[in-house]
């Protein structure tokens, strides 16, 4: 029998819907407790037995709730966060962590003063498609790497409703701090901090106000270079991962299905969830001699977020490391920051 961690949700909108409350019920770890909905109050409909609070402060007072899961606007992160903290809660917040380094090692320092853990929501090192190019890239099969795409493309002409991703005077809007997050941090869990990095923002949209194109290019020891680009007016998406070394190449020609599968009501203990088409596998070719090839198709791994938070509850009860460091978190957020 497992001990159980109460656990909070600080907004129940698609992240809530989607990314957090079926995970959080399918781990047996996990009791559902609370979530904040100022207005429409939908939670019930999935899960009749949570609290819905009608402020963000009510649920942090609930005495009974362990970990609170910081799923709001990105602007409020630092502040839900720190209040958290001091009110002697474990947190688990989405990204981006926090708008900059100086507030990520802020609260990073306070988890450690109050005792509680400060844990970073990076799902997609639990997608299909990262986890297959990170096995093909540790097997060495490519040889020498001299260069890695990661790509996170999509077709979005019109300005979206959510004002703290489109309206510059919020802090950490834009599209380096909604996709930006999850491209760095897929390349540092791979190659740790760069040497270096170039970033080039872009605003494409027609009355955008923040950028909504991004491109950085991380160098690392060895000649590695390592490019991360992310658009929002990609009508042809391009492969997610290309992988060249001196040997071989592979490529991958998106992500995870995890998303659209939780998007259509799919839930995590299902059958076939986490599992991609056999179109949607990755090809890896070989170089086998002079003017030789050898290729083959190869299936990923099954993508599984619930990973991510069966590592919360270790972390939380067994005090095992959480595969998230603080040190990718702000080797990720000094690149997003960076004039």
């Amino acid at each position: 029998m497992r001990s159980k961690i109460n656990v909070g949700l600080l907004a129940y909108g698609m992240s809530g819907k989607v990314f957090h409350a079926p995970f959080i019920a399918a781990n047996e770890g996990f009791n559902f407790v609370a979530v904040t909905e100022r207005s429409k109050k939908q939670a019930a409909e999935d899960y009749p037995n949570v609290i819905s609070y009608g402020s963000v402060d009510e649920l942090i007072d609930d005495e009974s709730i362990d970990l609170i899961i910081i799923n709001t606007p990105n602007y409020t992160h630092y502040e839900f966060a720190k209040k958290c903290l001091l009110a002697g809660k474990h947190i688990l917040v989405e990204k981006p962590f926090t708008a900059t380094t100086a507030q990520a090692a802020e609260l990073f320092a306070l988890a450690k003063q109050v005792g509680k853990k400060a844990l970073v929501y990076q799902n997609r090192r639990f997608d299909s498609g990262f986890k297959i190019t990170k096995q093909i890239i540790e097997s060495g099969q490519l040889g020498k790497l001299t260069e890695v795409y990661f790509r996170f493309d999509r077709y979005r002409n019109e300005i979206g409703p959510k004002l703290f991703k489109e309206d510059s005077t919020f802090e950490a809007s834009g599209l380096q701090y909604d996709l930006g997050p999850h491209l760095i941090d897929q390349a540092v869990a791979l190659f740790g901090k760069p040497d270096r990095f170039y970033k080039v923002l872009a605003c494409n949209r027609q009355e955008s106000q923040v950028d909504d194109y991004f491109f950085i290019h991380l160098a690392y020891p060895n000649q590695l270079n390592v490019y991360l680009t992310a658009t929002l007016l990609a009508a042809d998406i391009p492969p997610a991962f290309v992988v060249n070394g001196s040997i071989g190449s592979f490529s991958k020609n998106h992500g995870d299905v995890q998303e659209a599968q939780l998007l259509k009501g799919m839930k995590p203990t299902d059958d076939g969830y986490g599992v991609e088409a056999q179109s949607d596998a990755g090809k890896l070719t070989l170089v086998t001699g002079p003017n030789e090839r050898k290729v083959e198709v190869l299936t990923s791994p099954k993508g599984n977020y619930g990973e991510l938070f069966e590592a919360v509850y270790q972390t939380i009860v067994n005090d095992v490391p959480y595969p998230i460091t603080e040190e990718d978190i702000i080797a990720q957020l000094a690149i997003l920051a960076s004039i």
